[in-house]
């Protein structure tokens, strides 16, 4: 693939594809990472005389009324203060062509090739939005490369992919998961790559649940996957891995019936008015005796219901003894990052991805579906007008 930095852009019109899909609420952007983790790669183009214009998407604009909630304004206005020199252009949410035809989502091809047709160079910097196959990523792609043109990445999506590659993909060992978050169903491939991987899978939340009534331990009514093939999967997945996947041995409950309710009880002792929201001290002393001999761990998820301070104690103990650990420690998936930065242990790891979906998809497949196109030797699928 070419990097930005390899590619002469002087006075070429560059689109870049940017993921500046950030949470707002009341008007108020809440967290502006991907905005600020875009200003290398913008920097580099106005320092080089390149006319930048950027394409991004911004939540999920599914009619006309979901359209005003979802403009780029308060992106826009946020990116002029943190962009101190140059002008750049940049377009609307990508996702108001999916009203009505969903011609963004669905990648179609006069969109694509309206998007190349803009620019003599494109550059994907939108690491998180890369594992979908939308016109404004794999789809421009593509057609640009159709008409003669150069295509790229820029720096975020490079630290991305080499971040990844160096601390998840090829770990050095030992190489510990962390594996929490509500949906088993969703995480069934991640694990299945990993587990051949690592040392030890410490498992938490949902996931953990879902684990434990595999092995049919009462879990009250607790979140856990309830899909038979997906149970039964896991079943065949902690007798093949015993040795490797841990399990809470406590937990923290709280009660279906009484909001008050928080009890720390052995998983042996869950009733079927529980609900597990967190692992209990036990536990955390298992995990982190885990941790202590890492050289490399991978957190994904959260191990409890952080955003309830009753139940946040499991998530908050391991951020802070990973933070204080002599381990190369990555961060990947929307759950983990956004304890990490909640929590106030921002800047304490080797490396916390935004991916999201797309930092899962990577490390699960090795590849990403937008990135397709750039990749040498690979075939390009055609998409014709």
């Amino acid at each position: 693939m070419n990097l930005v930095q390899n590619m002469n852009v002087q006075g070429k019109v560059v689109l870049v594809r940017f993921d500046y899909n950030v949470s707002i609420k009341d008007g108020v952007i809440l967290d502006d990472r991907k905005i600020a983790s875009s200003l290398e790669t913008l920097n580099y183009l106005i320092k080089n005389n390149a006319r930048v214009v950027i394409l991004s998407h911004l939540g999920k604009v599914k009619s006309e009324s979901d359209k005003e909630k979802n403009s780029l304004e308060i992106v826009c206005n946020r990116l002029k203060e943190l962009l101190k020199d140059g002008d750049v252009l940049m377009l609307q949410n990508t996702r108001y062509l999916d009203v009505p035809s969903k011609l963004e989502s669905n990648c179609d091809a006069q969109v694509s090739a309206y998007f190349a047709n803009l620019c003599d160079i494109y550059i994907n910097d939108a690491f998180a939005s890369s594992h979908r196959k939308h016109a404004s990523t794999y789809g421009v792609a593509n057609m640009a490369l159709k008409m003669g043109k150069e295509v790229g990445i820029g720096f975020n999506m490079q630290h991305e992919l080499e971040a990844l590659d160096r601390l998840v993909v090829n770990p050095v060992h030992p190489f510990v998961v962390i594996m929490g978050g509500a949906k088993m169903d969703d995480k069934m491939d991640l694990m299945a790559s990993l587990l051949p991987k690592c040392d030890y899978l410490l498992c938490g939340g949902g996931i953990a649940n879902t684990c434990l009534r595999a092995l049919n331990f009462s879990i009250g009514d607790s979140i856990h996957s309830e899909d038979t093939e997906v149970l039964k999967k896991v079943q065949e997945m902690l007798l093949k891995y015993k040795s490797k996947i841990m399990l809470p041995v406590d937990v923290i409950v709280g009660s279906t019936y009484e909001k008050s309710y928080v009890q720390l009880k052995k998983v042996t002792d869950v009733s079927a008015d529980d609900k597990i929201y967190d692992i209990g001290p036990k536990t955390l002393e298992r995990y982190k005796n885990v941790i202590a001999s890492s050289k490399t761990v991978f957190l994904n998820g959260t191990v409890g219901y952080y955003e309830d301070y009753r139940f946040a104690n499991g998530t908050k103990e391991l951020l802070g003894y990973l933070a204080n650990s002599n381990s190369v420690v990555v961060v990947g998936g929307g759950d983990a990052s956004s304890s990490v930065h909640n929590l106030g242990f921002d800047g304490k790891y080797t490396y916390v991805s935004n991916g999201g979906g797309a930092t899962l998809d990577y490390i699960s497949k090795g590849k990403l579906v937008a990135l397709e196109p750039m990749m040498g030797g690979e075939k390009i699928e055609t998409l014709d007008l």
